[in-house]
């Protein structure tokens, strides 16, 4: 069988397409340490609010207590905000930052 030149007829060469598999989540939850809110009330913030297991939640506050902030959950700014102001109502330190370089 003799195929003609033109490269898109011939059945084993296909054009390459790009596919979107992941969508990156534009913004970061912060959650700021202090000299004031306890771990456990953190790790019970976290909880209730973000809905993090027990395991993610004392993770996440070790992380903000050793490095001072930490990101404790991504998503839109829509989701992050009722989230944020539920976690500085309890009092502790919290912000929404852009992922967006």
């Amino acid at each position: 069988m003799v195929y003609p030149s033109n490269a898109s007829t011939r059945p084993w060469e296909t054009e390459e397409q790009d596919i979107l598999t992941a969508t990156a989540l534009p913004y970061s939850l912060i959650v700021w340490n202090d000299e004031v809110n306890t771990f456990e009330w953190v790790i019970e913030t976290l909880m209730t609010v973000c809905g993090h297991t027990l395991e993610q939640a004392e993770q996440s506050a070790l992380l903000i207590h050793f490095k001072g902030k930490y990101a404790v959950k991504k998503g839109d700014y829509d989701t992050l905000k009722p989230m944020r102001d539920a976690i500085t109502d309890r009092g502790i330190g919290a912000t929404i930052e852009s992922t967006d370089l």
